[in-house]
């Protein structure tokens, strides 16, 4: 089959590589017919995270129809379409059963490679993302093994559009996610950092929850034209101004934000002490953002944290959280157990993922995806890929 694999910083080939094979009893193939460039992806791709390999298969956003299924798979079956969560769960561990997946204790089998050494406990596998979560191959290929098939697999109903479900694998559940950790709901106000994918869904289902202000912030001028049109933001580019959180509170009768979301995580552009320390790793994640949402929101508020960080940090200002009893959320999507009411609201148009959607490929053009999506070239939001050549646009139904 055909598949993106990774080979160095910056450097990504799609290249002919052995096809899946059932290795376990509860296994699926899944011939894949959307894949997307996640975010998260161009962390990878500057080779910001440990233990990726070359030759590893990339990609956790993905969908397709089943090929094949193993002999103790019984909830799906051959033919059935389906998304497939970026995280994988085994369904019945201690945390499964909590509905807290992306915390499963049986899914990811490099025990040795866990972020905190002192919690043998590693995070759950997350499809193509490093040895640390599993080494588990990627859905940018023609062809998957997915794990755990009577717990992943998710089916989706043939009316609607490959692009129209793709994002329940990952982004919009994240962003779901990202706002029901900030308690916000009709009336409230809120200010999110970052106008990527994450940033953009979150902002999205802010609006479907009847939130009242959300205040906007990058530093892509086209990202926050796009949001300000799409979920009426207000648009702040810190570029322009260094300091959003001081805006922030000017706006809001010098009180901040109930919840600030920060959908940037550890590669936001620090100080320049900052960017000396890691570059010497004697840190790993950027505190700037941290720092702003800490600032912007009112005492008593929440700050949800769907960013990737990764390591510690410097210049957390705790003192300043503590004096204003904020409450921090935040790690990985427990994607499972949102898939049925987001597939619900995207079925009654409250939701329209797609909209985001800038460029779609091939899989073999997918290496300069990769490339357009980094530089932020073509004004480019994000990127579906489509084995085997076919158009997804042609999928797509009418707006």
């Amino acid at each position: 089959m055909r598949a993106l694999t990774y080979h160095g910083s910056n450097d990504v080939r799609v290249e002919t590589v052995p096809d899946p094979i059932l290795k376990h009893e509860e296994d699926v193939i899944l011939r894949v017919t959307a894949t997307a460039i996640c975010g998260s992806d161009l962390h990878l791709y500057r080779g910001k995270i440990p233990e990726v390999r070359d030759g590893d298969i990339l990609g956790h956003e993905f969908m397709g129809v089943i090929e094949d299924v193993g002999p103790n798979v019984t909830n799906v079956k051959i033919g059935d379409r389906v998304i497939i969560p970026f995280v994988i769960a085994c369904g019945h561990c201690f945390f499964c059963e909590k509905s807290q997946y992306a915390a499963c204790e049986t899914s990811n089998p490099d025990r040795g490679a866990s972020l905190n050494k002192k919690d043998t406990r590693p995070p759950a596998a997350l499809f193509g993302y490093s040895h640390m979560y599993g080494g588990v191959p990627g859905g940018q290929a023609e062809l998957v093994r997915v794990p755990h098939g009577n717990v992943g697999p998710f089916k989706v109903p043939g009316s609607l559009a490959d692009e129209q479900v793709l994002f329940l694998t990952d982004i919009l559940p994240t962003g779901y996610q990202a706002i029901l950790n900030a308690d916000v709901g009709p009336g409230s106000k809120i200010a999110i950092f970052g106008a990527g994918p994450v940033g953009l869904m979150a902002a999205a289902c802010a609006r479907m929850l009847g939130v009242e202000t959300i205040f906007m912030v990058d530093h892509h001028q086209y990202r926050l034209d796009f949001a300000k049109e799409a979920y009426d933001t207000i648009s702040i580019n810190f570029d322009e101004n260094n300091d959003p959180a001081e805006l922030i509170i000017q706006l809001t009768g010098n009180r901040g934000v109930d919840a600030s979301i920060d959908a940037v995580g550890f590669e936001a552009k620090g100080s320049m002490l900052e960017t000396a320390l890691t570059t010497l790793k004697v840190e790993t994640s950027s505190g700037k953002v941290l720092r702003q949402c800490i600032a912007a929101t009112r005492r008593g508020g929440i700050i949800s944290i769907p960013g990737l960080y990764a390591g510690f940090i410097h210049g957390f200002l705790m003192g300043d959280a503590f004096d204003k009893g904020l409450s921090f959320k935040m790690g990985q999507t427990h994607v499972h157990g949102f898939l049925p009411e987001l597939l619900n609201s995207i079925e009654e148009g409250k939701l329209h993922p797609a909209d985001i959607i800038t460029h779609r490929m091939s899989l073999e053009d997918a290496a300069r995806g990769y490339e357009i999506f980094n530089k932020k070239e073509e004004a480019c939001r994000k990127v579906v890929l489509s084995p085997g050549g076919s158009s997804l646009a042609k999928q797509a139904l009418p707006a």
